[in-house]
């Protein structure tokens, strides 16, 4: 019987950086650092466990459709999706930020954001945004972008921006401010429903070792 192969979906960056000690914890170490190479399939110490290299976004569609058996990704990413097909067992409380409302300083949002009203939204998380407008009664026109958002309430192309805040001094040096917070956001850990039958010897430990991790607060 050939020995099961491990998948494991991850992007680049912030996430990736903060998942290295919870990979260690479960013994397992990437033969080459993503930001250095340009591998999207990237081995481990372990032969039959390898990471897969996609965008942040696409780790979640990675994972349902089983070209991964798990992945790290981002409520505000799970949210979008929706998480069908997938099971989370564990919030990782890594790469911590915030969902809010962004306006330009001195824009009036308390008056133009009663029920009844109607603002034109820039994101590039339509579903949150329309979802938080709807609940306070608010309609929303949404403007979807992929980057510079804090470019839109300074060119009369938004009302506000909807858009992940760590520290806000994007914000302060494009002359925005936070106005309303959404949703706490941090990365958490989804895996495939039949991986984690058909492969649970495997992916079982690995989740014990990164709660382990998270428990005791490392």
């Amino acid at each position: 019987m050939s020995k099961q192969t491990l998948t494991i979906a991850l992007s680049k960056g912030r996430i990736f950086e903060e998942t290295l000690p919870l990979l260690a914890a479960a013994g397992i170490v990437p033969a080459e650092d993503p930001e250095k190479s340009r591998k999207l399939i990237i081995h481990t110490n372990h032969e039959n466990i390898r990471l897969v290299i996609v965008r942040a976004t696409d780790v979640p569609t990675y994972v349902q459709y089983g070209a991964a058996d798990f992945g790290i990704a981002g409520k505000d990413v799970l949210i979008e999706h929706g998480g069908d097909g997938l099971y989370q067992p564990l919030d990782l409380k890594i790469a911590k930020c915030r969902m809010m409302v962004a306006v330009r300083k001195g824009f009036d949002y308390e008056s133009v954001s009663q029920p009844g009203s109607r603002l034109r939204i820039a994101t590039k998380y339509p579903n949150i945004a329309a979802e938080h407008f709807a609940a306070k009664g608010v309609h929303v026109d949404i403007i979807k972008l992929y980057g510079s958002m804090e470019l839109a309430p300074l060119v009369g192309l938004s009302d506000a921006i909807v858009d992940l805040v760590s520290t806000g001094n994007t914000l302060k040096a494009n002359h925005l401010e936070a106005v309303e917070h959404i949703v706490d956001i941090s990365s958490r850990l989804v895996v495939n429903k039949a991986a984690l039958k058909t492969k649970h010897t495997l992916i079982e430990p690995i989740i014990q070792a990164f709660a382990g991790v998270v428990n005791g607060g490392q």
